[in-house]
């Protein structure tokens, strides 16, 4: 896991997940000595949580953020002993929950991961289902009275699902999500649109089901480079001639250009944009025609009638 360095500050950025969000929490006078890099206790919404000091918060975000609790104090050996001992009961756990949900004909769910706070005194269970109207309560409370717990289901998405589960992509490399993904970024099928890619579910879709992750990397890149090229259809002047663009190649940073029955790969440096030349030279042949309010369609400024441009106050002649 990364540890950002960055300038002290009185609020951190904690981290409860390997691959989780960054929660905000603000450091007391007893725990100025705490550096990023170290685990410490907090107490949150589910209770008091164990989590590792990723960074220093920036001063301007730091007073965004409203709410914030304080750290309780740094973690010690015992604290971490205890998270990992409760770490290897998960999983029995887990089969536990799929066996009670089985006994009460609970099928429109997927269990995902039990997760055990650091001292054992929560249980989270990660599910997913598409049945909205599912009651997961009895469950709930028959896993309350069999680990004596307080006991939380959370209900998660595809993608959150896909970073649990871990695996490989359609790239053949480990899924990104479970890799270095931190947050889920909006995509949409004009990320995909815009980069060239076939919008056939095979090309586009991810192992969760929804639109990759990767579509967003370089999305940015290919509309900035796509602003220097000319769009499908435009016509362009080429080093063998006049023709049209039939395909933009953003990374090649060239188009394919028809020229009668010909197809070349033209470079930018070798274009020229035919329609803007045509409209300028249409524009200097037409000249500058003066108005009787004295403008003029050129935008030139214009002299006042009957003064020769040559001439100054009095009548003498002005030194080119």
């Amino acid at each position: 896991m990364a540890i950002v360095a960055a300038e002290r500050t009185s609020v951190v950025g904690v981290r409860f997940q390997k691959l989780g969000k960054l929660y905000y929490f603000k450091l007391g006078r007893t725990h100025e000595d705490v550096e990023p890099g170290d685990y410490v206790i907090v107490e949150t919404k589910r209770g008091r949580q164990l989590g590792q000091v990723i960074s220093f918060i920036d001063q301007e975000e730091a007073h965004r953020q409203r709410g914030m609790r304080a750290i309780e104090r740094k973690a010690n050996p015992r604290d971490m002993v205890m998270k990992q001992v409760w770490e290897t009961k998960e999983l029995d756990a887990l089969i536990s929950c799929r066996e009670r949900a089985a006994s009460l004909n609970i099928r429109d769910a997927k269990f995902v991961k039990a997760e055990y706070s650091f001292d054992g005194s929560w249980l989270t269970v990660h599910y997913t289902t598409e049945n909205k109207k599912l009651d997961i309560n009895p469950l709930q409370n028959a896993l309350g009275k069999h680990f004596r717990t307080k006991i939380e289901m959370r209900l998660i998405g595809p993608r959150d699902v896909a970073k649990i589960m871990g695996g490989y992509g359609a790239c053949g490399a480990p899924r990104c999500c479970s890799t270095f993904l931190t947050e889920f970024s909006p995509i949409s099928i004009r990320m995909a649109k815009a980069q060239g890619i076939s919008l056939s579910p095979q090309e586009i879709t991810g192992m969760c089901g929804r639109l990759r992750c990767c579509l967003v990397y370089e999305y940015e890149q290919y509309v900035e480079a796509r602003k220097t090229l000319p769009k499908v259809g435009k016509r362009v002047g080429t080093p063998h001639g006049e023709g049209r663009v039939r395909d933009v190649r953003v990374l090649r940073d060239s188009v394919l250009v028809q020229v009668e029955d010909d197809m070349y790969e033209v470079f930018r440096h070798e274009l020229e944009p035919m329609e803007e030349l045509e409209a300028l030279k249409k524009k200097a042949e037409a000249g500058c025609t003066k108005h009787e309010g004295g403008g003029c369609d050129c935008g030139a400024k214009d002299q006042p009638v009957g003064e020769d441009p040559g001439e100054g106050e009095g009548g003498e002649e002005i030194d080119a």
